[in-house]
């Protein structure tokens, strides 16, 4: 019996297979299984002997454990595993670093001795020993080595799967074998026509050739095939999304001759930069039209998107309407609350009645705001996760503004919209997205770009502190830092963590150096406490702020900040965005390499605000040519947000760039890549544009249909819907 993409896994395997795939991949059908592509290829036919391995270079090796070790750090917390493997010829080591003696003993009932595999990794010398540091490996069992052996012979590349320690790489290529031979017809995403311009095998080949390929050559035009099918399907996914939204009909929101954006404009004491004036018409224009608007506004910190979304709130208020805008942290929604009422002056602001509402506020206050709200009164309306509230009503909500959409899932958002009546949609980042990535995660929404920077700024010098390479560059931070206070400035002090001892880290921090498995040297309490001695800072005005302060402890901070009342700040990232002190100068970021390349450019982006210099001090000990130390040398070589989105989106990957919790688009993607499939992502949008103009519900396109109903689920569908 012939299975399709679409039947249960536990037709095709059996019942404990399927269990133990979905268990472990969520895999629940065929189609889930055999889009679980290998993520490399070991190649038999360029195997060598331990005793002849290149030394520097990546290598793969079949060998055999011989014996293992776990011993605990000395110096730092964690474990580590050494593994004895042999070819019969030669021996070498595999070096493990665990998190805790439990993870080491878990790798080591793995590579029991006796065990045989494949082993790829870095050669390496230490202790005269030649090693292999956190290797990728694919263990055979006994049934499988006699035809991995046949395999090596005949120069068949060996696929290795994404796997978990209870399911392994050869049960996954069991299973897919057993898939593909029980595979019955493959409908084809697409048309025959495109497909032989194109050069493209069949789906059936392109699925054949990838899990199975007879000979290394066989790989790539599979792999080819199969990201023109993601790339194909998530285009036509979205271009369907944002025809859906252009099809809702909406209340126009149009400014009026002399109204409250006229009054706006004509009292501000400067003018829109050349990109806040081509933002602000796009915006107007789609609010006074019938459908809702649904753009995505990138710029650079400090870039004012800020005003642009109240220049748009203005024009909705205009027609008694209501802007809610909600912000991650209470931190930012109480600044963006001070500089919106600030921006208002004092004839707009009594009109419009600016609101706060957030979780910690006391009971009565909340219940003053909640019932402006209610009624109209407040026209702008600033939140947190409160304004999503059962509790919380709007009287005529027509704009949602959503700063810094990646701290937000899709369903924050879409709650936040439905308690209006298809209101626009104004989503705001500081966070360059490079453009592939802009076409393939928000592709149902219309992309602005604020490039040009306010007049007066006085621009950001961004240095690394080396550690590792020069250690007493610790103290010159600091004297820095007291000079800087000294002028009268402030400065902003940023740790990875709260407390290093309770390991309470807060920040997104990225993944360590390769090898390193310490925690953050410093949190708050710890250099507070070392500054607290510190020759020159010790009797300055010090004050700490972090995630786990009441709300009203770190307002009243970051009021006092703002005020001038305290020079040094040490916090965690709560201060990454929004927070404005125009004579703050000077931003000095612990761990650096801890942070990704958007957070520390974020972070920057604090201090050089007004007329007073810039400087960004980026304290390291990550260790030249580290992937970690190239993060912090790529930060402090531009202020290009936007060329570092692409050096960050190289450095990391996709993956890591785009996160898992905005949309069902993100997590399928499989094989496709948005910095070196660029090329390939136009042509598909241009493909998939040309297919629904004739065809928009794909009733001739039924493989096109299958592929986006089989890629993108009914969940996937309705988290496109709240983009």
């Amino acid at each position: 019996m012939a299975y399709l993409l679409d039947a249960p896994l536990s037709e095709a395997l059996g019942a404990a297979p399927a269990k133990s795939l979905d268990r472990a991949f969520s895999m629940k059908t065929v189609g889930d299984l055999l889009a679980h592509y290998p993520r490399r290829y070991a190649d038999p036919g360029e195997l060598t002997p331990i005793r002849d391995l290149p030394m520097g270079e990546t290598v793969t090796i079949v060998a055999e454990v011989l014996s293992s070790t776990v011993r605990l750090m000395r110096n730092r917390r964690g474990a580590m595993l050494e593994v004895i493997i042999g070819d019969g010829i030669g021996r070498m080591s595999l070096t493990f670093f665990a998190k805790n003696e439990g993870q080491a003993k878990w790798r080591q009932n793995e590579l029991a001795i006796g065990r045989r595999g494949v082993f790829s990794g870095k050669v390496g010398m230490f202790n005269n020993t030649t090693q292999f540091a956190h290797p990728e490996y694919e263990l055979f069992d006994d049934a499988d080595a006699a035809q991995r052996s046949a395999d090596a012979r005949a120069n068949v590349p060996i696929p290795i799967y994404p796997a978990t320690s209870a399911l392994q790489t050869w049960q996954i290529a069991k299973f897919v074998g057993l898939a593909l031979d029980g595979l019955g017809p493959v409908p084809d995403p697409l048309p025959d026509d495109i497909r032989v311009r194109e050069g493209l095998l069949t789906a059936r080949e392109a699925l054949d050739r990838i899990h199975r390929p007879p000979t290394r050559n066989d790989i790539d035009p599979s792999v080819r095939t199969l990201r023109m099918h993601e790339a194909l399907t998530l285009q036509t996914a979205l271009l369907q999304q944002r025809d859906r939204v252009r099809a809702l009909t909406t209340s126009p929101r149009r400014a009026a001759d002399g109204g409250l954006l006229e009054r706006f404009d004509a009292a501000l004491p400067f003018s829109l930069t050349p990109d806040q004036q081509a933002v602000g018409e796009q915006i107007a224009a789609d609010l006074a039209g019938d459908h809702p608007m649904n753009r995505l506004v990138q710029g650079e910190v400090g870039s004012g998107k800020t005003l642009v979304a109240l220049r748009a709130m203005l024009q909705v208020a205009e027609s008694g309407g209501q802007a809610a805008l909600i912000a991650p942290t209470e931190v930012l929604a109480a600044q963006h609350l001070r500089s919106i009422t600030r921006m208002l002056g004092p004839q707009l602001a009594p009109e419009l009645i600016p609101t706060l509402l957030t979780g910690q506020m006391s009971a009565p206050e909340r219940r003053k705001a909640a019932l402006r709200v209610a009624s109209g009164q407040a026209r702008i309306v600033i939140g947190t996760h409160a304004l999503l509230s059962d509790k919380t009503t709007f009287a005529d909500l027509g704009l949602v503004v959503v700063d810094e959409q990646h701290r937000f899932g899709v369903e924050q958002r879409e709650t936040l919209r439905a308690k209006g009546t298809s209101p626009h949609a104004l989503v705001l980042t500081a966070t360059p997205i490079p453009r592939t990535v802009a076409m393939t995660v928000f592709g149902d929404l219309d992309t602005s770009v604020i490039r040009s920077m306010p007049a007066g700024r006085a621009g950001i010098e961004t240095f690394v502190a080396p550690l590792a390479d020069h250690p007493n560059w610790f103290q010159r931070v600091w004297e820095r830092a007291a000079e800087e206070i000294a002028q009268g400035r402030q400065v902003f002090a940023v740790c990875a963590a709260i407390d290093t001892v309770g390991d309470t880290t807060e920040a997104d921090a990225a993944p360590p150096a390769d090898g390193d498995a310490r925690g953050p040297r410093w949190g708050v309490v710890q250099l507070d406490e070392a500054l607290a001695t510190h020759p020159r800072l010790s009797q300055v005005r010090r004050a700490v702020l972090h995630g786990r302060m009441p709300a009203d402890e770190k307002d009243a901070v970051m009021q006092a900040f703002a005020r001038g009342e305290i020079d040094l700040l040490i916090a965690t990232t709560v201060i990454e965005v929004g927070v404005d002190v125009p004579n703050a100068s000077t931003m000095i970021i612990l761990d650096a390499d801890r942070f990704g390349v958007s957070q520390l450019h974020q972070l920057r982006g604090r201090v050089g605000r007004g007329s007073v210099p810039g400087l960004c001090l980026l304290v390291t000990e990550a260790e030249l040519g580290t992937p970690a130390r190239e993060r912090v040398d790529a930060v402090a070589a531009t202020l290009d947000g936007f060329e570092l989105a692409e050096v960050d989106l190289e450095l990391r990957g996709e993956g890591d760039v785009l996160g898992a919790t905005q949309s069902g688009v993100r997590s399928s993607l499989r094989l496709l890549r948005v910095v070196k499939d660029a090329g390939l992502i136009s042509d598909a949008r241009w493909l998939a544009e040309g297919i629904l103009a004739a065809d928009p519900e794909l009733e001739h396109h039924g493989g096109l249909r299958a592929a986006i109903e089989r890629r993108v689920s009914d969940d996937d569908r309705a988290a496109l819907s709240k983009n």
